[in-house]
C-alpha cells in the first residue's frame, strides 16, 4: 500500500518537472492554450508568493495580539497556505496541459473557492482581532 502511494506520488512529481513525460502525451495544442495555461500557473504563483510575504509580514511587523501567540499562527497559516497554493498550482498546470494534449476536458478544481473562503475567513478573524484590541 506504502510502495502504490510512493509510487504514485513520485508519477505526479514526475509530471511536473519532466518536460519530455508532459511531451510525450496527446497531440502538440495550439501554442495559445499552452501559454493562457501557463499564464493562469503564473497568477496562482504570484499568488502564493503574495501569501508567503504575508506571512512573513506577520510574522515581522504584527504587534503583540490579545491572544497570546495568535501572530505566529497567522503567520504561519498564511505561509503553509502560500507553499499549498504553489503546489496546487504546478499540479493544475500539468494535468491543464495534460487534458490540453489529450483534447480533454479540462480539470474541475474547488481549490479557488477554498482558498477563497480560508482568506475570507482569515480577514473576518483579523477584524475581530483588531476590533479586540481597540475596544480592550
Amino acid at each position: 500500500m506504502t510502495k502504490r502511494i510512493i509510487g504514485g506520488v513520485w508519477q505526479m512529481i514526475k509530471r511536473w518537472f519532466d518536460p519530455h513525460e508532459l511531451r510525450s502525451v496527446g497531440t502538440t495544442p495550439d501554442y495559445r492554450f499552452s501559454l493562457a495555461n501557463e499564464r493562469t500557473f503564473l497568477a496562482w504563483l504570484r499568488t502564493g508568493l503574495a501569501l508567503v510575504a504575508g506571512g512573513l509580514a506577520a510574522a515581522q511587523f504584527l504587534p503583540r495580539l490579545p491572544l497570546a501567540h495568535l501572530r505566529e499562527v497567522i503567520a504561519i497559516a498564511l505561509l503553509l497556505l502560500g507553499g499549498t497554493t504553489a503546489l496546487r498550482a504546478v499540479d493544475h498546470w500539468a494535468r491543464t496541459e495534460r487534458a490540453i494534449r489529450l483534447g480533454e476536458e479540462l480539470p474541475a478544481s474547488r481549490f479557488p473557492a477554498i482558498l477563497a473562503l480560508v482568506v475570507a475567513l482569515g480577514a473576518l478573524l483579523l477584524v475581530v482581532a483588531v476590533l479586540v484590541r481597540g475596544v480592550g
